[in-house]
């Protein structure tokens, strides 16, 4: 679920639906390093995901501020500008390729 906490993404429908993720909105995200406001949103919504065993993914992470924060309330996933800037589609190829050999599978 998309844009969790708002618009049409009701509490109704993690019951209604079959979900593997939920992504809490990046207006919740930004708000962390505003004030204490917007930290026990991301608190409950971590805490709805992990009693539904559904992963939690926050977008719009821009500072470590908070990375930190959402790490310590259990988000199993973030996307944001911290962790990397948009590409176009034609570079990705090349960036894989340009990426150190760690002895991993990709």
């Amino acid at each position: 679920m998309d844009d969790f906490g708002t618009g049409y993404s009701s509490l109704s429908y993690l019951r209604s639906f079959c979900f593997d993720k939920i992504k809490v909105d990046q207006s919740f995200v930004k708000r962390l390093d505003e004030g204490p406001d917007s930290s026990p949103i991301v608190r409950a919504i971590a805490d709805i995901g992990f009693s539904f065993g559904i992963m939690t993914c926050a977008e719009g992470v821009e500072t470590q501020e908070q990375l930190n924060c959402l790490m310590q309330e259990g988000y199993t996933e973030v996307q944001g500008f911290l962790l990397g800037r948009p590409i176009p589609a034609s570079e990705i190829a090349s960036r894989l390729l340009e990426m150190p050999d760690t002895g991993t599978p990709r």
